[in-house]
């Protein structure tokens, strides 16, 4: 069965199980013992640390390792707030961060960057958002939704001029090169390079002012208490120095598979908008929406049809609301496919998926009485759909039934409570070359106007 969510979480790396299996016999003693077993453990312990720094690209007592990339994250920003107290409490952010950094910054004056449709962040408006009270500034190195690598190397160069530290989130694209750019702050998970789970990376540059947070520990630089997992530790490193070993070839081989499925799947499925940079990008990486379906009606048939994949459609979760990223972005959010290829992907299997994917899409489509074609029959010059009450694709699928009802000029109002809809009837109307009038508030919901143009 064919797994396509590496960008969850990627299957243990082979090197990674060897290492693991391997340090369960020397690794379990305390490394902070001057006796046999516990130098052994110390030694394991110090050679991860350097084959981590070395591919992070900083100094072995620059990095600690925490119990995860989120822990990383929380600590790596309250440590960097308190440190930088007197200067202030602000925060900068950019709109597409991790829901980790979002949480984290929950609470605190904080300034959100918005991103362009592609999903990136402008170094200049960025670089605007910095004030003399900014404490810190996060910037992920690349989204794990989309895909798009951000330009952090900008970003750190004006939040260096202004004095203001940089951390980095680089959970999705370490296993595919170190951070360009004078960042002051990484943070990285060993699951997401093929490590085990429940490590993760906190590097703190030296001359950073930072303050831990949690009680005084003697462990990791007392940046991260409590005893160190060292068999998982020391296979983390040595996955990730066996994933930066084929990096490059593996690199280009996937990113041929990916622009495979770019290609491939607006040409296959109608009503399809795929997102993200298509250039500056992680090679493994695409995400798709398509018209008229729910994100987790397609993943569970994808599922039947042997094929894991992720989504980030409301419908896929229990909060009803679409992906932060999505929405940031202001790109369609129904009908949702994020496929992250792991490392070995065969080019069979991407064959395989372009070739069940239409008929899934099809399906879906038919199962919600989805149209298949819109034949005009001017009617009314206005129309009012009623959809509230339901929930995503149904609005959007409401109003394609009926745009044809009314003439070139008319108007359709829909409403809707859903709040999918302030996303994806937009989004509809860009697809379709229709006008987006605007919303207003309605008993109930919200009104989205829509101008038929042809």
């Amino acid at each position: 069965m064919p797994y396509f969510d590496a960008a969850s979480s990627a299957p243990l790396h082979p090197v990674a199980r060897q290492a693991l299996q391997a340090s369960l016999d020397e690794g379990w003693a305390d490394p902070a013992r001057l006796y046999r077993e516990g130098r052994r453990a110390r030694l394991l312990l110090d050679a991860a640390r350097e084959a981590a720094a070395d591919a992070v690209g900083c100094r072995p007592d620059e990095l600690v390792f925490t119990s995860s990339g989120t822990r990383a994250l929380h600590t790596g920003i309250s440590g960097a707030l308190a440190g930088r107290r007197r200067i202030g409490g602000h925060l900068v952010v950019s709109a597409v961060e991790h829901s980790a950094v979002l949480h984290a910054a929950e609470g605190r004056p904080v300034s959100e960057v918005p991103v362009d449709r592609w999903g990136a962040v402008s170094p200049r408006v960025f670089g605007e958002a910095l004030r003399e009270d900014t404490a810190l500034a996060c910037l992920q190195s690349a989204n794990h939704e989309v895909g798009t690598e951000q330009p952090v190397a900008e970003v750190a160069e004006l939040c260096r001029t202004a004095g203001v530290p940089l951390l980095v989130d680089a959970a999705q694209s370490l296993g595919w090169g170190p951070v360009a750019g004078d960042w002051s702050l990484l943070t990285a998970s060993a699951h997401k390079w093929g490590g085990p789970a429940g490590v993760g990376l906190l590097v703190v540059r030296k001359g950073v002012r930072f303050a831990s947070q949690d009680p005084a520990d003697e462990r990791e630089s007392g940046r991260a208490p409590g005893f160190e997992n060292i068999p998982a530790i020391v296979a983390a490193a040595a996955s990730l120095r066996a994933v930066r070993d084929s990096a490059g070839t593996e690199a280009r081989r996937l990113r041929e598979l990916v622009d495979r499925i770019r290609t491939r799947v607006p040409e296959l499925v109608p009503d399809v908008e795929v997102v993200g940079d298509p250039v500056r990008r992680l090679p493994h990486l695409v995400t798709f929406s398509c018209l008229y379906v729910d994100g987790e009606t397609v993943l569970h048939e994808l599922d039947r049809a042997g094929f894991s994949v992720s989504s980030g459609s409301s419908c896929t979760s229990s909060t009803l609301t679409p992906s932060h990223v999505l929405r940031a972005m202001g790109v369609l959010s129904e009908g949702n496919v994020r496929v992250s290829l792991p490392v070995g992907t065969a080019a069979a299997d991407v064959d395989r998926f372009l070739e069940v994917l239409p008929g899934v899409v099809a399906g879906v489509r038919r199962h919600l009485g989805a149209p298949t074609a819109e034949e005009p029959s001017p009617g009314s010059g206005s129309l009012v759909v009623d959809a509230l009450g339901k929930r995503c694709p149904i609005p959007v699928i409401e109003l394609a039934k009926v745009i044809g009802d009314v003439p070139v000029g008319g108007t359709v109002t829909v409403l809707a409570d859903d709040e999918a809809a302030r996303l994806d009837i937009p989004a509809w109307c860009e697809m379709r070359d229709q006008e987006y009038v605007g919303e207003s508030p309605a008993p109930g919901g919200t009104a989205y106007v829509v101008r038929r143009r042809g």
